[in-house]
Parts: structure tokens; sequence; C-alpha cells
């Protein structure tokens, strides 16, 4: 089999422009690599006979662009025209988009070629993707653990190397928290940054899709095709587009650093906090300073994120009544029968137990008692991040508190999908940009994150930091590789 994949972004289109190699044989290297891999269960839907199709149409294209003819996948809760977007979940088994997320529509301007849909935790409610109704996907490092979520199939796919790029979606935590355990650079932008029209609402103050790679670089530049305002998303800002990728290679001796010692307190594992002390050495010798500090309100992030989710998910959720598309009940005595067995049938627990809370949330008297309160203070959490920005570049600690644990641990506790994102639910809070870094390995060879936070449209020095770090540390991310604890 060929191994263009496994080449870099700039090799191949490199290889693309001479006319050595086509998009078709990315493609078929892609749908190869996927058949070899379907133990890892990243994708729902596979788009083969269009993608083909696409990649021949290609050939007697100009390569205009450094993405033009590369393979990606779509998380899938992005609406792809003509191809299935599940949720993953039975309500929308069936359902067949009549137009494009804007996101996709950009891809396609790029001459990107769409793989599949990726698997995911059902309507993105969880933090290990064992919510999908077409079963869990696995860890490419280690098949009995958890991808985490709810972008699960999106980082499964990059980590092994099955597509170069992927989209994810992150309401608390679901591009960067699967990123950490599966060895992949994850990025959530700014919110309003990247248009959110066709994508399926979870909770729309705090959803926004992002980009997931191998390599800082090719994050940048995934960032570059899919950023910028759109007239369908009212949310999205009005900002000029800009080249992410300008900062990359800059000097970071001077760069000012904050640790929230929240972050590295006792919720962490030691391994963890040892590995990101050790990088943070590592950037202390690299002309960095370095404070530790404390941040308001990150202990309260998780309640806050409960009942603000919740109850926007309650509400966004209402539209899945099995009349006008999706699952429907056969044979229901009368319309409330129908709403109630469509409902009851086509969600799964955790959707509908998230959609019970944040129903109570926001009734009568508890709308203003609970959410209005929980907008009030996560602005307060906001203000404090802005206020540590006035002073700092950015702000690190670990992604997550652990690293993937296994895919049949006990999921009886609803707490514990909110406590898995803990470190990365104050950033959609916050409504800031975050990117998970792979910055070593556990003893039992599992990827540690390092998460690092920017402030509001200011990615292009996250990608600075992290290319830096990237290149200092140079990690072997290949799963089937022999990396070793050190």
């Amino acid at each position: 089999m060929s191994r263009y994949l496994d080449k870099s972004i700039l090799e191949i289109n490199e290889l693309l422009k001479q006319k050595k190699i086509r998009s078709i044989d990315l493609v078929n290297e892609c749908f190869e690599r996927i058949e070899e891999n379907e133990e890892l269960n990243a994708f729902i839907t596979l788009n083969k006979e269009e993608a083909l199709r696409e990649a021949q149409a290609l050939d007697d294209m100009e390569v205009d662009n450094v993405l033009f003819g590369i393979p990606i996948a779509i998380k899938d809760n992005i609406l792809t025209r003509n191809l299935r977007t599940t949720c993953a979940s039975h309500m929308l088994d069936n359902f067949i988009p009549i137009y494009d997320a804007t996101v996709v529509t950009k891809i396609k301007e790029k001459h990107m070629i769409i793989i599949g849909k990726t698997n995911m935790d059902e309507f993105a409610m969880g933090s290990t993707s064992r919510t999908s109704y077409f079963g869990a996907p696995h860890n490419p490092w280690n098949t009995n653990k958890i991808t985490g979520g709810s972008s699960g199939g999106s980082a499964a796919c990059v980590s092994a190397n099955l597509v170069p790029f992927a989209l994810g979606s992150d309401t608390g935590g679901s591009i960067r928290q699967p990123a950490s355990y599966c060895g992949i650079v994850g990025m959530k932008p700014t919110y309003g940054r990247v248009s959110r029209y066709g994508l399926v609402a979870f909770a729309s103050s705090l959803d926004q899709i992002g980009t997931m790679t191998k390599t800082v670089y090719d994050n940048a530049l995934l960032l570059n095709a899919i950023s910028g305002i759109d007239l369908n998303d009212l949310t999205s800002a009005d900002r000029e587009v800009e080249d992410f990728t300008r900062k990359i290679g800059e000097d970071i001796s001077g760069m000012k650093i904050a640790v929230p010692n929240y972050f590295m307190s006792d919720i962490v594992s030691n391994e963890i906090r040892e590995k990101i002390e050790s990088v943070i050495d590592v950037l202390k010798e690299s002309g960095c300073k370095i404070d530790y500090i404390d941040i308001k309100y990150l202990e309260n992030a998780v309640s806050l994120y409960q009942i603000i989710a919740m109850g926007e998910a309650s509400s966004n959720l209402a539209r899945f009544d099995g009349i006008r598309y999706g699952f429907s009940k056969e044979n229901p005595s009368d319309i409330e029968d129908l709403y109630y067995g469509s409902r009851e049938e086509g969600f799964g627990e955790e959707v509908k137990r998230r959609i019970m809370v944040g129903s109570y949330l926001l009734s009568g008297d508890n709308a203003k008692k609970y959410y209005d309160k929980a907008l009030s203070i996560r602005s307060d959490i906001r203000t404090s991040f802005l206020k540590a920005f006035e002073n700092y570049d950015l702000i690190v600690g670990p992604t997550t508190t652990t690293t993937a644990y296994d895919i049949d641990s006990d999921m009886s506790d609803p707490l514990k999908t909110f406590m898995d994102d803990v470190l990365v639910i104050p950033v959609n809070m916050a409504g800031l940009p975050g990117l998970n870094l792979p910055i070593g390995f556990s003893k039992d060879n599992m990827p540690i994150g390092m998460h690092i936070i920017g402030n509001s449209f200011d990615e292009a020095t996250i990608y600075k930091l992290a290319s830096f770090l990237e290149k200092k540390l140079n990690l072997d991310l290949c799963p089937k590789g022999g990396n070793s604890y050190e």
C-alpha cells in the first residue's frame, strides 16, 4: 500500500502540483486504511463513491491551494448535503441533509475531499463517545481505552492516520479532551471565529466548530480555511480573515505565560502534573516568564456549564418531534403518543437525562433562579480570564486530569461525564480559544496533552507557542510506534 498520507501536507501538495500523485491516490489510501482499522469504529457513514468521483474530477484541475485534493473527515453533527448526518443518534439515523454547513462549503471551495462522517457521543452529549447509537469508537493507542468525546471518532481517525484532517465541535471540551486522549492537535477557536451554521445545536452559546490534525501547522492551515463571518450565523464575528500560520517559527523568549493554580491542583493525576511541570521547565529555559496565578470561579465552571448546557440542549432538541424529519414512532394512537414515543425511542439515555434536567432548569421561576444566575457568573469567569490576559500572553495547564481510561469502565455516575472536562469547560464558558498539544506519554504509553489558552481572537499566538514545543519535544505520535516513558 502507498504511504502518501505519512508525508507532510506541504510534501503532498508538492507531489500533487508536480502530478507525481493524484488526489484519487490519497482517497484510495484513506479507504484502505479505514478498512484495515475497522475495529476503531471511527466512522458512522463513509462517502466512498462520491469521494472517488470528486477526486477523479480534480485530475484536470490546477492545484491552486495547499489543501487542494486533501482528504478530510467531518464530525457527524455537521450537515453535509446528500450525505447522511446522524449525530450518532437513532433519532437521525435516516436523515439526509439538503444543504451543507458553512464550514463544509468552505472546505469544498478548497477542493478538499470528504471521506466520511465520524463517530461521536449522541448529539455531542458526553465525554467518552460511548453514548453513540452506533457503538463507541476505540483509541488507536490502546483499543481497550476510550477516545474521549464528544469528537471521539474525529480524534481516532486523525490519530491513526486514516485521514490527515478532521472537523470536530467543542461545547465543553469536545475537541481538546479527545485530542489529548488520542495524541493529536485539537483547536477550539474563539466563539464566533467559525460559523455554526449547519452545526446541529447542542448548547448554542457554547458550541464551536474546530480543527483536529496531527501537527500544529496543519491545524492552523485548516483553521485558515474555515474561519470568517457568515451572515447565516448572527453570532459569527466580523473579523478579518487572518493567516494563523504567520507566527509559527517566531522566537518565544520574553513571552509571559500564566499557570492557574487550580489547573495544577490535586484534581490532576501526579503523572500528568509532572509532565506539565517538565514542559514548563522547557519554557523557562527558552526565555518565557512563568507565573502561577489564581483565576476566580474556575472551580464553579462545571456546575455553571451543566445549567447552561442542559437548559439550552432541552430547548434545541425540542425540534426532534417525530414529525418533520428523523425517527418517527410507527402507528401512534394519537399526536401525544407520536411525540412521546418518537422521543422516548429515538433518544438515548444520556440525551434524555439532559433534556429532562434542562427542561426543569428552564421551567417557570427556575429560569431566573438557575439559568439567568449561571449566565451572570459565566460573565464573571470571562472577566477573570480577560483580566489575566492584561498581564500574560497565554495561559497553560493540563488538558485532562487523567489519561484515557478503560472503554468498559462504569458509566453509571452522570457527574463523571462532566468532571472529565473540568479543565476545558472554563474556556467554553469564557468564549476563548484553546488548543490541546501532545507533550508526552504515561507509563502505560497513553498520550498526555497540554492545554494552551489564548486571548479572544488570538489563535495565532497559541500556534506560535504550540509549534515551538512541538518542535522541541519532537514526539513520535504514531500509535503503532514504540514510544517509551521518560
